[in-house]
């Protein structure tokens, strides 16, 4: 049986794209994979008895080594912030090409705890920051030292000891350009450099803790227990800044997707599913229920969500102990035609996540396949006609067409990039001042835009010369073309509408890195975990990549 690929018509609504979950095409769980057989040390660790100094850690195998250096400062109270425009945080990060010398320390130690204004080479490969969850944090210490685990269920609701604010790499503040690596195997994978920053930071905050702990009651303390470690990730900040890559970057985007996609259709193909599959398939949904039970918001939007999403697990569970038949032909496409028909998208899309869990030769074959050579889709073909491009906009883009931009709930936002620091930002164009410094992102308004143009255009008439007349429209020409060849490369929404939910698109992308625990504490930005439940670095060579169920087991 054929089974095509899901419609992007459908697929590609934010409601839905904000509804996607981590899966084992997620970068955290593919870095995991990819490094499991390299070697972790913990080269230096040179801390006082407060916490405060430098470390070192590294993965290596053979003559590859990756090192993260460790920057631990003193903060004052006043000067903790989690905002993209802070200016000084608990601890800086850097992950280096190899192994560092003393200088490289000592010169990374004046410029890493700067991060924006400080300058790195090409040998830093990656930049973060992170603060302290201050109450987590100490409430680990203070019970370490006195000889006692933590309180699990405390630290359950917050789900880690520091959250990084950004994390940056690909040339930004002088480290190294992509190309000078990215024809190294092991990280093909998207954003793999920045997800071994991250999971090494992880293992620092136990190291730190551990440390204060013993200088503080040197008798009495403990080290944190290691299966408390793996229920701890690393937590994260994010906002608008993030919202605005998956617009650019439509070619990667339509990869993250079609990879998923190819992965479900495939599951959806197979004729005799195995009874360990399903049944591995089922005890990760149920496994699965405990992280969300344990997902803790202040949002009544998020709140919601969760409850539809257990509400629909429930029925779901339900429904399939009451009626399935393990040896029923085409069994998973059962499941997801049942799940259309009756879950609400959360649910549909959590299942999806769910079903990829037992067929590692499925994801791994599709995961080399999530990055994308951009560049090689930037030129316009101009000598195809407007009648070409008329076509690929009506075909592409016939939900997009439907929105009525003279409506002002339809054209209210715009986006535009901060003054003090360079970040993108959402503002309301009829009640604040700056829309002529509107970055062209409101793709729907300008393909509709363009449509409207061709129409009144000669059909034989070449892109080249369509351009000369249009040159506002260029960058809306490139994207239709870009459509043509990668059908899940736009969002088939309007993102400066008055409906548009901005957390949606940033939950879009962290799902793909792995991320969990969603909390928005508004429309704009939100709190995630990374990590939590993973095994810790000696545990990589026997790991089961069904970690991310069992983060509270």
């Amino acid at each position: 049986m054929k089974i095509e690929l899901r419609d992007p018509n459908i697929l590609m609504k934010l409601s839905r794209l904000g509804s996607f979950h981590q899966s084992k095409l997620s970068f955290l769980r593919s870095f995991l994979n990819e490094f499991k057989t390299w070697e972790f040390k913990k080269d230096l660790f040179d801390l006082n008895e407060s916490g405060y100094g430098t470390a070192v850690y590294s993965l290596r195998k053979e003559k590859r080594i990756y090192s993260l250096i460790c920057f631990s400062n003193e903060l004052k109270e006043s000067e903790r912030s989690d905002r993209v425009i802070a200016t000084k945080w608990d601890a800086a990060f850097t992950l280096y090409d190899g192994v560092p010398s003393k200088q490289d320390i000592e010169r990374l130690r004046s410029e890493v705890p700067k991060q924006e204004i400080g300058r790195l080479s090409y040998k830093e490969l990656t930049l973060s920051r992170a603060n302290k969850s201050l109450r987590a944090f100490d409430h680990v210490v203070e019970n370490l030292s006195k000889g006692k685990q933590p309180d699990v269920n405390f630290l359950s609701k917050v789900g880690y000891l520091y959250r990084t604010t950004a994390v940056y790499g690909s040339g930004k503040f002088g480290l190294a350009d992509r190309f000078r690596i990215k024809n190294r195997k092991e990280i093909y994978g998207p954003f793999r450099l920045e997800m071994m920053l991250v999971y090494l930071v992880r293992q620092f905050t136990f190291d730190q803790v551990n440390h204060i702990a013993k200088y503080k009651n040197p008798k009495k303390a403990i080290n944190l227990d290691d299966k408390i470690c793996r229920n701890l990730g690393i937590g994260n900040s994010t906002g608008l800044g993030m919202a605005p890559f998956i617009v650019n970057h439509p070619t990667l985007l339509n990869n993250w997707i079609m990879s998923r996609e190819k992965a479900l259709k495939k599951i959806r193909e197979i004729k005799n599913v195995k009874k360990e599959d399903i049944k591995l398939f089922l005890s990760c949904l149920k496994k699965s229920i405990k992280n969300i039970t344990s997902w803790n918001t202040n949002s009544e939007y998020q709140q919601k969500k969760i409850k539809d999403l257990l509400n629909d697990l429930n029925k779901f569970i339900a429904f399939f102990e009451r009626n399935i038949n393990f040896s029923e032909l085409y069994l998973f496409n059962n499941i997801y035609l049942w799940s259309e028909k009756n879950l609400g998208e959360e649910c549909i899309e959590y299942i999806v996540s769910l079903m990829i869990e037992p067929y590692d030769d499925i994801a791994n074959s599709l995961i080399s396949q999530m990055s994308s050579d951009e560049d090689k889709y930037f030129n316009i073909p101009t000598n195809r006609t407007v009648e070409d491009l008329r076509k690929i906009i009506e075909a592409k883009y016939s939900e997009i067409l439907k929105i009525d931009f003279s409506k002002k709930e339809n054209n209210q936002n715009f986006w535009f990039i901060s003054k003090n620091k360079e970040e993108p930002r959402l503002a309301n164009r009829f009640e604040e001042i700056g829309g002529d410094l509107e970055q062209p992102l409101a793709i729907a308004r300008d393909i509709k835009k363009l449509y409207e143009v061709l129409d009144v255009s000669k059909n034989s008439s070449t892109i080249d010369n369509f351009l000369a007349h249009n040159n506002d429209l260029r960058h809306v020409v490139r994207r239709a073309f870009i459509a043509e060849k990668f059908p899940y490369s736009e969002i088939q929404d309007n993102i400066i509408g008055r409906s548009l939910v901005p957390i949606d698109m940033l939950r879009l992308k962290l799902s793909f890195f792995g991320a969990i625990k969603f909390d928005p504490r508004s429309d704009k930005w939100l709190r995630i975990s990374m990590f939590q439940g993973a095994p810790l670095p000696h545990e990589l060579k026997n790991h089961n990549d069904q970690w991310v169920y069992n983060s509270l087991n």
